[in-house]
């Protein structure tokens, strides 16, 4: 599984880290330095007044996320420019394409 320390850094909603919202969109940007891997993470909650301020935004260890939502395990090597969007129902977590609304299947 993806829990290795030398997965970088991503940035994700506080939202998430407290435990307040479950992640709900997942996208990979460039990479801003040799830490960042370039995924970012947002909360079903978040709004755009709160994502406006950057201290809602927290950079964090890919295992840190993979220990909150280990869903997201099979996510890491997908390209740049990828947009999801993780899904919940009553048996089952599944991903989006956040651009097509298709189900990513890994």
């Amino acid at each position: 599984m993806h829990k290795s320390m030398n997965m970088g850094g991503s940035i994700v909603s506080r939202n998430i880290l407290e435990k307040k919202g479950r992640v709900k969109w997942c996208f990979r940007e460039a990479s801003a330095n040799d830490i960042d891997n370039g995924w970012r993470f947002l909360s079903e909650i978040d709004t755009d007044i709160f994502l406006s301020n950057s201290e809602n935004m927290i950079v964090c260890d890919w295992g840190t996320i993979f220990e909150i939502e280990p869903a997201i395990a099979p996510i890491f090597d997908l390209p740049v420019g990828t947009e999801l969007t993780l899904e919940y129902d009553e048996s089952q977590k599944f991903f989006l394409n956040s651009e097509t609304g298709e189900k990513i299947i890994f």
